[in-house]
């Protein structure tokens, strides 16, 4: 891959953001801790473009050992009913509140630095994140993609990434100050009402 391509297209350096932390991840599973230009070389890019995307290794690390956690959308979902979407995306929900509660010093980390970056303003456009959250989100809506318009498909599960993940612990922990189980069932009523929200939508 080309440095033209990799500072090309938004969707194309998405893709190359993610092959770095997937390659990361890889070599992270083999018990080692791999140089920025082994990651590199693994992802079929050069140096220079993974320096473009992480400011050091030990920040590709961090995040790949994230990506390395979140849970898989076979795994969450399986036996889940198919055209039950509530059902499935509590699974979701309560898979990635485990991930979340198991790493949340790093992702808060995370999170803060993605804060910075936007303050400093990325370089050529260049993704401060990956979107975790919402392979997930479209997986549990798949099978019951028919009970839905297009349009609603799609805002739904644009507005289930503001409900589940991260940004949405630290709203319920620190602005509203609720317990686990408390924040639970305001998730899963928001969960049901957006389900219920978008089927309706005309």
């Amino acid at each position: 891959m080309s440095d033209t391509e990799t500072v090309g297209r938004p969707n194309q350096r998405r893709r190359t953001r993610k092959d770095l932390l997937q390659a990361a991840a890889r070599l992270m599973k083999q018990g080692r801790k791999p140089s920025l230009e082994e990651i590199a070389e693994e992802a079929a890019v050069s140096r220079a473009t993974a320096y473009r995307y992480f400011p050091n290794v030990d920040a590709l690390h961090h995040e790949a050992s994230l990506d390395v956690a979140v849970p898989e959308p076979s795994d969450v979902l399986r036996d889940a009913p198919a055209h039950d979407p509530v059902q499935r995306l509590e699974r979701v929900d309560g898979a990635l509140h485990g991930m979340i509660r198991a790493n949340e010093a790093a992702l808060r980390l995370l999170l803060a630095r993605s804060v910075e970056s936007a303050v400093r303003g990325e370089p050529d456009g260049l993704p401060a994140r990956q979107n975790r959250r919402t392979p997930l989100i479209e997986a549990a809506l798949e099978p019951a993609r028919d009970q839905f318009k297009p349009a609603a498909f799609r805002n739904l599960s644009r507005a289930l990434a503001l409900v589940i993940g991260t940004e949405a612990m630290v709203v319920f922990k620190d602005v509203l100050q609720l317990d686990d189980a408390e924040a639970q069932k305001v998730r899963r009523w928001a969960i049901r009402a957006l389900v219920e929200a978008a089927k309706k939508s005309g």
